[in-house]
């Protein structure tokens, strides 16, 4: 594996997480403006037909999938949907940067689940930069009468969400196409949140709604492309820690759009989440060589 194709596969992962946050802060400011269910079905409507049309292109739609995986796929849209409705409604009440540190636990959430539902093995050291993690997550929640919001609960709901989402895609089959799963949860999304927006009230759109929610629609496109493109290039042990510069991104445009920008609390819990995170995935990169290493001295 070349540096260059490490280097590229960073750059693809930091363009994939610069575009998902700026679809975020758009939403985040067409929040008083229109329903939050409107918004969703409005901007689904644009990204499932952008997937629908990359799905196709890269002939997803004519493989066929086993029946046990139908089930999984269910499970993991039902959790993509309530963790995009979890998401949207922290980042709606909250700065963006808050949301987004909260976010970065998702990593140490899953080795954890992984390792307590899948048995898959968990050491010491992974297993204390967890519990320092989610310390650095209370910091940034802050349970009690002062400085708490409640809506970092929904937050948190996201970062259950999202595990349960990741680790359902873990147990589909390699045979199932990346894409069709993919258009099956942004259909998913869609249809649910549209039928969802029959029982709000619908807000005209002005023109500035409606460029922002196409915007939206486009940063969300090239995050599933950026994000595609980056699982074909370079060693993700490498490429896996930038999907922190998320953070970063929340940090520039809280303080540029919204003019927010974090108590040192919440600075320093976002520090803990992201080493912790980070630490995590250097341990889980190393017991990968380890193995590949005992698997080929097996095979000698």
């Amino acid at each position: 594996m070349t540096r260059s194709d490490n280097m590229t596969g960073a750059l693809l992962m930091m363009g994939s997480m610069a575009a998902f946050t700026f679809s975020d802060a758009l939403m985040k400011l067409l929040a008083s403006d229109v329903p939050l269910f409107q918004l969703l079905f409005l901007r689904g409507i644009l990204t499932t037909f952008a997937v629908t049309l990359i799905a196709w292109r890269m002939g997803a739609f004519g493989q066929r999938v086993p029946r046990r995986d139908w089930g999984v796929m269910a499970i993991r849209t039902t959790a993509e949907v309530m963790a995009t409705y979890c998401f949207l409604t922290a980042l709606f009440h909250m700065p963006l940067a808050n949301v987004t540190a909260i976010l970065q636990a998702m990593p140490l959430s899953i080795a954890l689940v992984a390792a307590l539902v899948f048995k898959e093995p968990l050491g010491w050291r992974r297993l204390t930069a967890i519990v320092v993690g989610f310390c650095g997550v209370m910091l940034i929640v802050r349970p009690g009468p002062e400085g708490f919001n409640f809506y970092a609960l929904y937050g948190l709901g996201a970062v259950a969400c999202v595990t349960v989402r990741d680790l359902s895609t873990r147990r589909l089959s390699r045979e199932v196409p990346s894409m069709l799963v993919t258009f099956v949860t942004s259909l998913s999304v869609m249809c649910v949140f549209g039928i969802a927006s029959v029982g709000q009230e619908w807000m005209p759109l002005a023109g500035r709604e409606a460029g922002l929610i196409m915007a939206a629609a486009v940063f969300v496109i090239a995050g599933y492309v950026f994000s595609i493109m980056t699982m074909r290039v370079g060693e993700i042990s490498f490429i896996a820690p930038f999907r922190y510069t998320s953070l970063l991104w929340a940090l520039v445009l809280g303080w540029l759009v919204f003019g927010e920008w974090p108590v040192p609390m919440t600075l320093l819990g976002g520090a803990i989440v992201v080493g912790s995170g980070l630490f995590t995935l250097y341990r889980e990169a190393r017991l990968g060589l380890r193995k590949s290493g005992r698997s080929l001295l097996h095979r000698r």
